[in-house]
């Protein structure tokens, strides 16, 4: 399965877009700022958010903040934003499992794709399968995890970021193209579930590789392998799945939404400001360290992102009859 990750990231954006820096602050006059993530603290997604909102304050705002909104698998996050106000000053960094894959797995979805506006990319992420101590220090392969979950299927788990999530589809995949039954366990986001991977509750986790990177380097986990096209430098020794002989190959993205009922000018505002945060050469920098490949948009190419990826995702759950409680 190739995953279509079509991005082109336009040069001298702020121009294209008819504002400059000075233009944005000037015409919004945002006392308190805010970004909504649907996740606990700690994980990617709120790292990444935090390091933005840092950036964001005295030029998008006079304050910026980011408000967690944890539950329903980053259902709730997304849900805030959609009634927020529609003055710019709450933006959305939702993964992009919740508007492209969703949609067509939640019959009750609080929200519609209508209900929030894109305004930039933020970052694209691979997915990793990591395994901890409840695994035998002899599992070091996708095939030898198979062969010990076979032998142990009282065992035999994985967790994921949320039920519906990428990782989980990710590991629904893999299950059926390695034969091996796994049950899944949802969290609240990465970071309770690696917590629970640490401590041997559960004996695998398919999240976002650099929640797996100081734990791998402690020697605590083990990546077998990760959902990309290339190996990451961060985890050399990681194969792909696509070259274990696994048809799966993804990239997600994460992104930065207003609510639906924002004008024009307020997504140009706020994409007029992200855009330099989001190239500034520190910020790519600490994206590499911790698995993030820092990417900025424009809004049009987000929302062809999103409805292209919401294309090939509905035709994937329809064919493999992926529910969020596979």
């Amino acid at each position: 399965m190739n995953s279509r990750r079509r991005f082109i990231q336009a040069a001298g954006a702020l121009g294209v877009l008819g504002y400059t820096w000075p233009q944005a602050l000037r015409a919004q006059g945002i006392e308190l700022g805010k970004i909504i993530v649907g996740f606990p603290a700690g994980g990617t997604v709120d790292t990444l958010a935090r390091r933005v909102s840092d950036r964001l304050r005295g030029s998008y705002a006079r304050a910026v903040i980011v408000e967690n909104k944890p539950g329903a698998a980053g259902q709730i996050g997304v849900t805030a934003a959609k009634d927020s106000p529609a003055d710019g000053s709450a933006m959305l960094l939702t993964p992009s499992s919740m508007l492209s894959i969703y949609p067509f797995i939640f019959p009750k979805l609080q929200y519609r794709l209508e209900d929030i506006a894109p305004v930039s990319v933020g970052a694209y992420v691979n997915h990793g399968l990591a395994v901890g101590p409840a695994v035998p220090e002899s599992v070091k392969s996708v095939k030898d995890f198979s062969a010990w979950s076979n032998g142990n299927p009282d065992k035999a788990s994985y967790g994921s970021p949320g039920a519906g999530s990428m990782p989980h589809l990710i590991g629904v995949l893999l299950a059926k193209a390695s034969g091996t039954d796994l049950r899944h366990i949802p969290y609240r986001g990465a970071q309770p579930g690696v917590q629970d991977l640490l401590g041997g509750q559960i004996a695998s986790f398919l999240g976002p590789i650099g929640d797996f990177i100081p734990h791998v380097k402690a020697g605590k986990l083990r990546v077998l392998a990760i959902s990309g096209k290339e190996h990451s430098a961060l985890l050399p020794d990681a194969p792909t799945l696509r070259e274990l002989g696994f048809p799966i190959t993804v990239r997600e993205w994460y992104g930065f939404f207003l609510p639906g009922k924002a004008g024009p000018d307020a997504v140009r505002r706020a994409a007029a400001a992200l855009q330099p945060v989001l190239a500034q050469p520190e910020l790519v920098e600490f994206g590499k360290q911790v698995g993030l490949e820092i990417q900025s948009s424009t809004p049009q190419q987000l929302a062809d992102l999103l409805k292209a990826d919401a294309g090939e995702w509905r035709g994937l759950v329809k064919e493999t009859g992926f529910t969020a409680d596979s």
